[in-house]
C-alpha cells in the first residue's frame, strides 16, 4: 500500500496573510493545500490520504475534502508542535490502519502544489528499489555557509549540491522506527525527516523533481506558483 501524508500545522507568519494560514490561501479559486492534495488523490498508486492540520482548523479541512470531492483522504489529524511532530502524528494515524512491513508513505508539505504525476511515481518505484526517494532539484547558485558574524567560511560549487524538496518517500516502518528512537533519545529538533534519518545512519538515495516544486511560505512565492499554474493552464488551451 502507498500512502500520501500531507503536513501543514504551520501559521504561516512570513505570508503576512491575517485572514486563515497559507495552506488556505486560493489560487485559480481553490485553496494552495487542495491544488497539493489533488495530486495524490488523483495518482492511480497511491491507495490513501492522511491530512495533518493545525486543531483548530480541522473541521474546516474536512469540509474542504468533501467539497472538493477528495476521495482519498482517509485521516485528518491535528498537527504538532513541529513540522515533526506533524508527521509524527499523521503516521501513527496510518500505522493504525496499515501493514507497516511493505508500506510506503510520501511525505509532502501541503504548501509544495507544484508537483506533478511522474515525481510520485518515480519517488514510489525508487523507494521499493533503494528504501527511500527524497526529491531534489539542482542548486543553480553557489552556495555558501556563513559565521554569526556574516563572515564567509566554505563555499560549495554548484555542480555538486542539490535543493532539499518533497515528497519525501519512504518505507513506513522505517520512518516510524526513526521517529521512535530519536524521541526517545531525546534528539528531535531534525530540520526535516531526511536529516534525521542521516543522523542515524540511513543511507537516502535521491530524486530529481521537476524545478517549480517550490514551498509557497512568503508572498513572492505566492505569486510565482500563481503565475506557474497560469502558464500550465494556458499550454492547455494554446499548446505552448
Amino acid at each position: 500500500m502507498n500512502y500520501a501524508l500531507i503536513f501543514a500545522g504551520g501559521v504561516g507568519n512570513r505570508m503576512n496573510s491575517k485572514a486563515k494560514p497559507k495552506q488556505f490561501l486560493e489560487i485559480h479559486g481553490k485553496p494552495i493545500i487542495v491544488h497539493t492534495i489533488e495530486h495524490f488523490d488523483n495518482h492511480p498508486d497511491i491507495d490513501a490520504v492522511c491530512v495533518v492540520i493545525l486543531a483548530e482548523w480541522m473541521d474546516y479541512t474536512q469540509k474542504l475534502v468533501e467539497k472538493y470531492n477528495l476521495k482519498k483522504v482517509k485521516w485528518v489529524v491535528s498537527g504538532g508542535a513541529s513540522a515533526l511532530e506533524s508527521q509524527y502524528n499523521g503516521l501513527n494515524a496510518i500505522a493504525s490502519a496499515a501493514a507497516k512491513e511493505d508500506s510506503i508513505v510520501l511525505i509532502h508539505d501541503g504548501v509544495r502544489p507544484l508537483i506533478n504525476e511522474k515525481i510520485i511515481t518515480d519517488c514510489i518505484r525508487e523507494t521499493k528499489e533503494y528504501g527511500s526517494a527524497v526529491t531534489v532539484a539542482p542548486a543553480i547558485e553557489t552556495i555558501i555557509r556563513a559565521d554569526n558574524e556574516h563572515n564567509i567560511t566554505d563555499t560549495f560549487p554548484r555542480s555538486e549540491c542539490q535543493l532539499a524538496r518533497a515528497p519525501q518517500t519512504f518505507f513506513l516502518n522505517d520512518i516510524l522506527d526513526v521517529h521512535e528512537r530519536a524521541r526517545k533519545a531525546g534528539k528531535y529538533d531534525f530540520v526535516d525527516s531526511t536529516s534525521m534519518l542521516l543522523s542515524f545512519g540511513k543511507k537516502i538515495h535521491i530524486v530529481e523533481g521537476p524545478s517549480e516544486n517550490i514551498k509557497v511560505t512568503n508572498p513572492e512565492d505566492f505569486y510565482i506558483c500563481r503565475a506557474l499554474l497560469d502558464a500550465k493552464e494556458n499550454s492547455q488551451i494554446y499548446g505552448v
